[in-house]
């Protein structure tokens, strides 16, 4: 479960943004793989999470998508692969360039307000057997992430959870990873509440 990163989140979405570039083209799913660098586990799960996390979620599917892409990734991490993989199908998926910007530009500023509080600390958490207990959870919330198409705005917050663990390992917060496993716990409640409520 190597990463290669840079030290801020702030530079994932600089990468981004930089792939980006000024045009309009369609950017696959293997260009965003190999700018972020395929050892780079928490910075592609970051990546697609957020863009889950933006405006660009208001496409159909892309809840459902990220889901997919984030599930493969943490299950290569379970089974501790050094360089990540995905198949064919998904790494052939695109999007527009200009929505990759504009949710890009939507997260600048609640990136780099997170970022300013995040350093290492209780780092036996990202160190196995401990780090299996929130790679578990993230992918139980994965594989229920298509079904959340149907609930408004519980796909996006359940993508903003993901980030909050991504982000949390990646910059070594084992206390951020810790605050991202209570949250995902209680999203099963408010989604019993959701339905129960109508």
């Amino acid at each position: 479960m190597s990463d290669t990163d840079g030290p801020t989140l702030d530079g994932v979405l600089d990468q981004m943004e930089n792939l980006s570039g000024g045009d309009d083209r369609q950017i696959t799913v293997e260009e965003i793989i190999n700018c972020l660098g395929k050892h780079s586990f928490a910075s592609t799960i970051l990546a697609f999470s957020l863009i889950s996390t933006s405006p660009a979620s208001g496409i159909p599917g892309v809840t459902a998508f990220v889901g997919l892409v984030v599930m493969f990734l943490v299950v290569q991490m379970i089974v501790g692969r050094d360089s990540l993989w995905l198949p064919g199908f998904i790494m052939r998926r695109d999007i527009a360039a200009d929505k990759l910007r504009e949710g890009v530009k939507w997260l600048r500023r609640p990136v780099r307000f997170v970022d300013r509080f995040l350093h290492e600390r209780t780092t036996f958490l990202l160190h196995r057997p401990w780090i299996y207990l929130p790679l578990i959870m993230v992918l139980l919330l994965t594989m229920f992430m298509p079904f959340m198409e149907i609930v408004p705005t519980s796909g996006s917050i359940a993508s903003a959870m993901i980030a909050i663990f991504a982000a949390g390992y990646l910059m070594r917060d084992g206390k951020v990873v810790i605050l991202a496993m209570v949250l995902m716990s209680l999203l099963p409640v408010g989604v019993a509440w959701f339905f129960i409520g109508r």
